[in-house]
Order: structure tokens, then sequence, then C-alpha cells
């Protein structure tokens, strides 16, 4: 199993396109194989794609806006994927709050993850705690993320489900065919922490996405101390001696 990174974990080093491209050698001298993007900060591809290639790291996803996926934004934003590598791309959120944003929702993603799978690619959206309360919608049985799973892939959080009391492991394992990523992730509560350092059931996570057969463990920290690359640094001492 390799090890990715999402980016945001190491945001306060990132103020500028130079710096997103000077942090990826650091990132891969910590170990780590590839990167989750979170924003590109006015790169362009080719220049993103030579930093990581310089870096010796692949892009596994991206964070990126919802309206980034808009019919007349969708060409635009799948190409910039396809040149950086991606095998896919993704929301870290986005409103689903209510039937309306819900549905709105379902319609602009759903609509270029399919515009995606031509392209032999997806478009995956990234949970929090709000997407598995139940009953979330009165009218509408099942949680935010059985309705978001049924038209489109998922990238699971989690932490941020087991914050919400969800078994990770049955979780991974009934969702093995939705599922593109996993952000593997610790903590207290809803504190964020290193890997090893909270409360979360690592192994079974670990174990789980092995064997769904998953590629990849992303790590992130929302909330990184006392910097992102001594964080992230310390979770991958815990990777490489449980995660292997």
């Amino acid at each position: 199993m390799k090890f990715a990174v999402q980016v945001y974990s190491v945001r306060d080093l990132i103020h500028s396109g130079e710096d997103l491209l000077n942090i990826l050698p650091k990132i891969k001298a910590l170990g780590f194989d590839g990167v989750e993007f979170a924003g590109f900060y006015g790169l362009s591809a080719e220049d993103l794609k030579k930093g990581l290639d310089d870096a010796g790291l692949v892009c596994v996803g991206a964070h990126i806006g919802r309206d980034d996926f808009l019919p007349e934004k969708l060409d635009e934003t799948l190409t910039y994927m396809q040149t950086l590598g991606a095998p896919c791309v993704g929301v870290g959120g986005a409103p689903t709050g209510t039937e309306t944003e819900l549905a709105e929702t379902i319609r602009i993603l759903g609509a270029a993850d399919a515009e995606a799978k031509k392209r032999g690619m997806r478009v995956y959206f990234h949970n929090h705690t709000e997407e598995f309360k139940r009953p979330y919608f009165a009218e509408a049985p099942g949680t935010v993320f059985d309705r978001l799973k049924a038209n489109m892939a998922m990238e699971l959080d989690a932490y941020w489900s087991f914050v919400a009391g969800q078994d990770n492991a049955a979780l991974i394992r009934e969702n093995r065919d939705h599922l593109v990523h996993i952000h593997i992730k610790d903590g207290v509560g809803h504190t964020p922490m290193a890997l090893g350092e909270g409360e979360n059931d690592l192994p079974a996570i670990v174990a789980a996405a092995k064997e769904i057969g998953l590629k990849w463990l992303i790590l992130e920290n929302d909330d990184p101390v006392p910097d992102g690359l001594s964080d992230i640094g310390r979770s991958m001492v815990w990777l490489q001696a449980n995660a292997r």
C-alpha cells in the first residue's frame, strides 16, 4: 500500500505557486509517494506536473470547488487533472444541508462523474460528520452519504465518520464499490491529531482498506500541531510501522 498526503495538511507553508512547488520535495523526503492537492495556487497543469515529476511524486486527486464541475468549466477541470496524471478529482465538501442543496450538489457532481467516466476518471465527494446524520430529511430515508454514493464516487474521511459514530471497518467493506480513496486520520472529539495520538481505530481502517484492494491511503490533518510538516512526519512514522 502506498501513502499520499492531502496538501491541505501543510497549508501553513504554502502561500504561492512557488511555495507549492517547493513543498513537494519535502513531502517526498518524509516518505510519501503521492499528494492530493487542495488548490493549485495559479500554477499551470504543465508546471505542476513537472514539479511532481522532479520530486518523484504522483497526483492521486484534488479537492476543488463544486463550481469547477459546472458544465462550462468541466472540460477545463478534467483536462487539468489529466495533465497531472490523476485518476480522479473531487470536492472537500459541498452544500447538503437542505434537500434543495443536496439535490443541486448531486445534479452537478453526478453529471460531472458521468462525464469523467468517459475519460477513465472519477469525481468524488469527501465527507464530514453531517453526511452520516440519520434521518437527515424526513422525506428521504437513508443518510446523505447514501444519497451521494448512488450518484458519484466517494472519498471516505475515516476520522469524521468515526466522530459521527460509524464503524469504519464495516463502512469500508460495505462501500467497496463506491470508494476511490480513504483519508486516514486520528484525533479526539472534534480535534484532529497525528496518527497514533488519538482514539480512532486506525489498524481496523488499514486492514479494511487492504481487504478491498485500495492502492492508496491518504493522510490528512485539518489542524496540524505545531506545524504541517512535523505533524505529517509523525504520522508517517506510524504509517511505516503499521500500514505497510
